[in-house]
């Protein structure tokens, strides 16, 4: 029971990830979504992007938290870190 709730707000976190990246793209950038992604990953700003769309983790965080779902938001926090697992290695090649 306790990993189920804690996948769950694993893939809630990266959902809440992507739709973070997809909003910032959408409301920032001149350009599409396909356009501004492959243009971060070849001028290799792309970590940045997935860090500010990893801010909306947030909101289901405290949501789960306030909702007293301490493992749903184990897992969202665990999404998080693994958002800046990938970053980071990202950096390094």
């Amino acid at each position: 029971m306790i990993k189920r709730n804690v996948f769950i707000g694993f893939i809630t976190g990266l959902s809440a990830n992507v739709a973070g990246i997809i909003l910032y793209i959408l409301l920032f950038s001149d350009r599409g979504l396909d356009a501004t992604i492959k243009d971060a990953l070849v001028n290799d700003y792309l970590g940045k992007v997935i860090a500010l769309g990893a801010a909306l983790n947030f909101l289901p965080f405290f949501v789960f938290l306030k909702k007293n779902l301490i493992y749903h938001a184990r897992g969202v926090l665990l999404a998080t870190v693994v958002t800046a697992v990938v970053i980071a290695i990202t950096k390094i090649i």
